[in-house]
């Protein structure tokens, strides 16, 4: 699918229109991937049509790598402005201008060169700095700073307006210059009027962007593919985009243009795209590794009781919301952004301990290709019984150990032949995962479906099998057409025997067998 929803429409146009004709200065942020730049270039180029501005917009990731050296980043920044503007008026003079200030102290290069680009230049000046928040320390703070000094100035002798667009709101950075001191964002740049966020996709324009899809090829889509493409993606633009690629394209069998695209291929394309890892997918990886990541996402993962997002550091959960990780939300508890997140999450914490479980999945098969759950929990039972105490450190995310070892262990047995979804979040004390079985090759054909809910044993156990009943039936409930459920409660105590903690028992409730797993 190569098709796109107007750039210009993801942002309230009249809203950023305003605050350039007040010259102000403002930021424009959202996590990786998301169309910042395709809206800044639309932006750019429709001010530059308007004819009201000279707008030019610069990315200055290539100053990262000077880090901290000022003189080499402010002469990349510069640079790259002279560059784009020269492209633009089809001239050198922004270069000839930059060559005459090479001499200049480069705490004071960037202002001066943007102050006699915009008394030379016959119409008001509006600059787009993007990836600003990939410049660190003194360098960073040296550009805000910069960009201060000559704000008095404008529009006569500064940009008219200038926007710095990056992943985070320039007030959240906390920049460590190189003697150790701590920066604010806010100080730095405390000329700031707004801070606008560029949203997802709405679900109807995802309809939109795939129907471009039909219109052009005649391919359709079965109306259920929506709710599935939204609860996947929540609008995410990378993974909209990737998700209507995969199965539309890669999955080489809808290629021709007269198979409907129905649900079970969604559910197949998904799969694939968290498999294959993709840049988007690894960037998301490598940050579960940083500590403040870390330190959101964990409780996350965990049903201990003790998750409270009250005892975990607001700037850490902000920094992880802005990545685009997590979705904070008006009196809900904090979340994983899509399903897509929340299935790689858990998968790639297990990632080396899922390649060094060796359970043969043909072993707990059926003959009608269904898992023999039974079996395959005890199996597991007898090996959570060898291997806990010393599996369970392994993990980085050692507080959600027991949910995701068993994780580890299911996904190993139904890699390439079922799917796991998964449901857990901040102060739910839970995880429900349910996993999906199809037992023919198939589209539509029938699926087995199973429920398993796992909690940590807290207090009495009578009350935890209790409450874990009923959470375990309402899932299902909410699930529909399930073939069974499975309670499984770890002790984590450490006060009794493995011969008192393993154990399996059937429990009837709501008219249904629900069998308990102590570990």
């Amino acid at each position: 699918m190569e098709y796109t929803i107007d750039p210009l429409s993801r942002f309230e146009l009249e809203d950023i229109l305003a605050l350039i004709d007040q010259s102000k200065y403002f930021v424009l942020h959202a996590p990786r991937q998301t169309g910042k730049t395709s809206c800044l270039l639309a932006l750019r180029d429709y001010l530059n049509a308007k004819g009201d501005y000279i707008a030019v917009y610069a990315n200055v990731e290539g100053g990262q790598a000077a880090r901290n050296n000022i003189q080499s980043t402010i002469n990349t920044v510069c640079g790259t402005i002279a560059d784009k503007l020269s492209l633009i008026l089809a001239n050198d003079q922004p270069q000839q201008i930059r060559g005459m200030l090479k001499d200049f102290d480069p705490n004071e290069k960037l202002t001066a060169f943007l102050r006699r680009l915009s008394m030379a230049l016959p119409k008001p000046f509006v600059l787009f700095i993007d990836e600003i928040d990939s410049l660190v320390g003194d360098s960073l703070v040296s550009v805000l700073r910069q960009l201060r000094a000559g704000y008095d100035d404008r529009p006569a002798a500064f940009p008219q307006s200038v926007i710095l667009c990056g992943v985070r709101d320039v007030r959240d950075y906390r920049i460590v210059l190189s003697n150790q001191d701590i920066i604010t964002g806010g100080s730095a740049f405390n000329i700031k009027a707004e801070s606008l966020r560029l949203g997802n996709f709405s679900m109807e324009e995802i309809h939109e962007l795939y129907m471009q899809h039909t219109r052009e090829t005649g391919q359709e889509f079965d109306e259920a593919c929506f709710p599935m493409v939204w609860d996947a993606t929540e609008g995410q633009p990378w993974l909209v985009n990737a998700l209507g690629r995969e199965v539309t394209w890669s999955m080489k069998e809808n290629r021709d243009r007269t198979v409907r695209i129905i649900p079970e291929m969604i559910y197949r394309a998904q799969e694939r795209i968290i498999y294959r890892r993709d840049t988007h997918i690894d960037i998301l990886i490598d940050k579960l590794r940083e500590d403040r990541v870390r330190r959101v996402i964990e409780p996350m993962l965990s049903t201990e009781g003790k998750a409270d997002e009250s005892l975990i550091p607001n700037d850490d959960i902000q920094y992880v919301v802005d990545l685009g990780l997590i979705k904070r939300e008006r009196g809900k508890p904090l979340r994983i952004a899509n399903t897509i997140y929340r299935e790689i999450i858990p998968r790639e914490l297990t990632a080396s301990t899922q390649d060094m479980i060796t359970p043969d999945p043909l072993w707990y098969e059926r003959a009608d290709h269904g898992i023999d759950m039974e079996k395959l929990l005890l199996d597991f039972q007898q090996f959570f019984r060898e291997n806990a105490d010393s599996w369970i450190g392994r993990f980085d995310y050692a507080e959600a150990g027991p949910q995701l070892l068993l994780q580890a262990y299911l996904q190993r047995v139904v890699n390439g032949g079922g799917y796991i979804d998964r449901e857990y979040g901040l102060g739910r004390r839970r995880t429900d995962l349910l996993i999906r079985k199809p037992l023919t090759d198939h589209y539509g054909g029938p699926v087995q479906r199973v429920v398993l809910e796992l909690k940590i044993l807290r207090n009495s156990l009578e009350r935890t099998i209790t409450d874990g009943l009923r959470q375990t039936s309402e899932y299902m409930d909410m699930v529909g057409s399930v073939d069974e459920g499975h309670l499984i409660i770890f002790d984590r105590s450490g006060s009794k025997s493995w011969d008192e903690r393993i154990w399996h028992k059937p429990y009837e409730y709501d008219g249904r067998t629900i069998i308990v797993w102590g570990m």
